[in-house]
C-alpha cells in the first residue's frame, strides 16, 4: 500500500484527522489538525481514502497522552490524545460543519455557544455493556474492534463509573468459576453473550442483567449468592433472553431473579425508577446540566402545555412538570413508559400523561384531538425526527421547540425542513461523552411570527 506525507486540516465527524492528497480527501484516526504524519493507505475508493497513522513527524501542541492503556485498540474513545479542552472547541466545531454541509436558510448567523464541559471528564459512564465471548475454552468481556469482531478483553475502563466495573470483573471471575459457557458467534453456541450493570451514581443502587441465548443458566442460585455477598450495592438482578442470531442486545424476554426489577437514580431532586431495558442517560451529572439548558430554552410559564416527545422513562418532562400546566409524553419501549408513569405516581407529580407509540404517530394524533401545546421537545435517536413528525410540527405550529440532538448531521438535515416556520435563537452544546467524538446539542427554535 501507498506511503504519504500529510498535513492534517482538520477532525472529521468520527473524530478522525482529515488531510487531502490530490483533492482528495484522507481520513487519519489518531491524527490532529497541523500535525505533519506519514501514513499508509489502507483503503482507496473513487471519492475518499482511509490511511493508518505510521508516524508523527511534526505534533500538535493540542496532543496529550491517553490515559487508558488500551485506548488505542479498544475503540470506546476516539478523542483522548486530544486535550479536553480543544475536544470542547472540536465538539462546536463539528455542528458548524454539519450546518455547512446542509445549509439550512440563514445557517451562517445562527449561534453556536462553546460546549458546556466536565471539571472531571473521568469514570462517568453509568452503564457498562460487555460483550462475553468464548475463543478456545477462553471466555473473555469487553468491546469489539472497530469495524471487527475481535473482542478487546477490558478490566479497567477509566471512563467507566468504578462500581460498574467491579460487579462486571466479578460476574466474569464467577462465570469461569461456575463453568459458564460463553456466545460464540460463529457457531451461535454459548449461553451467556452480553452483560450489563447499571449503577445509580447518587443512590449506589446497581442492577446486573444477564444477557441470554437460554433460558436455563446452570448454578444461577450460586451465581447470586456469591454476587450479592461481594457486592451488597446490588438490589436488581435481572435475565434477558435474546434466542435470535441478531446484532440486536436485547430479546423481548426479561425475567427478575433476584430484587427488584429497577434501580433508582436521582437527578436533581427527582428520583427516577430505572428497569433494565429503559433508556437513561449515560452520564447523570451532564445530564443535570443538558435539561437545566432544555429549561433555560423553554422558558415555560404556569400555563404552558409541554409534549415530550422520545421521552424514555420521562426524565426530560418530569424536570419541566413543576413550571407547566401539563406535559405529554410517548415512548416505543412498553418499560419506559411503566417506569414514567411510575415515577411520576411516587413523586406526586399529577400533571403528567405518558402513552406508548412513535412520537411520529402519536404527535398528529394528539394535535387533531385538540390538545394544544404551548411548547415541545424532541429528544430523537441518531436517524433525527421521522418526516411525519416534522409535518406535524410545522401544520400545527407549536410556538416554542427544544430540540436535543445527539447527531449534528441529522440535526442539521432536520434544521433544513424546520426553518421554514421556526427561527433558531441558539444551538447549545453540551459534552455528555468526554473523550468520544459524540456531541450532543440542545437547539432554542422560536416559532416565527
Amino acid at each position: 500500500m501507498q506511503t504519504l506525507k500529510l498535513k492534517v486540516k482538520r477532525l472529521g465527524i468520527n473524530g478522525e484527522g482529515i488531510a487531502y492528497f490530490k483533492k482528495t480527501i484522507v481520513f487519519i484516526p489518531g491524527a490532529l489538525p497541523k500535525e505533519e504524519v506519514l501514513v499508509k493507505i489502507t483503503k482507496n475508493k473513487k471519492n475518499f481514502m482511509e490511511a493508518q497513522l505510521l508516524k508523527i513527524l511534526k505534533a500538535s501542541k493540542d496532543r496529550t497522552q491517553p490515559f487508558c492503556p488500551i485506548y488505542e485498540t479498544c475503540g470506546g474513545c476516539q478523542l483522548q490524545h486530544l486535550k479536553y479542552s480543544k475536544q470542547l472547541t472540536y465538539k462546536e466545531d463539528i455542528i458548524k460543519q454539519a450546518l455547512k454541509r446542509f445549509k439550512p436558510q440563514g445557517y451562517e448567523n445562527f449561534e453556536v455557544r462553546s460546549t458546556l464541559g466536565m471539571k472531571s471528564p473521568i469514570a462517568y459512564r453509568n452503564k457498562l455493556q460487555f460483550q462475553i465471548r468464548e475463543n478456545q475454552s477462553q471466555l473473555k468481556m469487553g468491546l469489539f474492534k472497530p469495524d471487527s469482531h475481535q473482542l478487546v478483553d477490558i478490566a479497567d475502563c477509566p471512563i467507566q463509573d468504578p462500581l460498574t466495573q467491579k460487579i462486571a470483573n466479578i460476574c466474569l471471575k464467577l462465570f469461569k468459576k461456575y463453568h459458564i459457557r460463553g456466545y460464540n458467534e460463529k457457531t451461535h453456541h454459548g449461553l451467556m453473550k452480553t452483560l450489563m450493570v447499571r449503577v445509580g451514581q447518587k443512590t449506589k443502587e446497581a442492577q446486573v442483567v444477564f444477557i441470554t441465548t437460554e433460558k436455563k443458566i446452570p448454578r444461577l442460585q450460586y451465581i447470586i449468592n456469591d454476587l450479592i455477598k461481594e457486592c451488597p450495592n446490588i438490589v436488581s438482578i435481572m435475565q434477558n433472553i435474546n434466542y435470535k442470531k441478531t446484532s440486536l442486545i436485547m430479546g423481548e424476554e426479561t425475567i427478575c431473579h433476584y430484587g427488584k426489577s429497577f434501580i433508582d437514580e436521582k437527578l436533581d431532586d427527582l428520583t427516577f425508577h430505572l428497569s433494565a431495558r429503559a433508556f437513561f442517560q449515560l452520564n447523570p451529572i451532564q445530564t443535570e446540566v443538558l435539561y437545566d439548558q432544555v429549561r433555560k430554552a423553554l422558558k415555560l410559564q404556569e400555563n404552558d402545555v409541554v409534549i415530550d416527545a422520545y421521552c424514555g422513562v420521562g426524565t426530560i418532562g418530569l424536570s419541566l412538570a413543576s413550571t407547566a400546566r401539563h406535559v405529554y409524553g410517548m415512548d416505543t419501549i412498553e418499560a419506559a413508559i411503566k417506569d414514567a408513569r411510575q415515577t411520576a405516581k411516587s413523586l406526586g407529580i399529577n400533571n403528567t400523561t405518558y402513552e406508548m407509540g412513535a412520537a411520529e404517530d402519536l404527535l398528529p394524533k394528539w394535535l387533531d384531538d385538540d390538545i394544544k401545546p404551548n411548547a415541545i421537545v424532541v429528544d430523537p435517536p441518531r436517524t433525527g425526527l421521522d418526516k411525519k413528525l416534522i409535518q406535524a410540527l410545522l401544520k400545527h405550529k407549536i410556538p416554542k421547540l427544544v430540540y436535543v440532538s445527539c447527531n449534528t448531521s441529522t440535526l442539521a438535515r432536520d434544521l433544513v425542513s424546520l426553518v421554514h416556520d421556526y427561527d433558531v435563537n441558539y444551538i447549545q452544546s453540551v459534552d455528555m461523552f468526554p473523550h468520544t467524538a459524540r456531541v450532543e446539542a440542545v437547539v432554542s427554535l422560536q416559532l416565527r411570527k
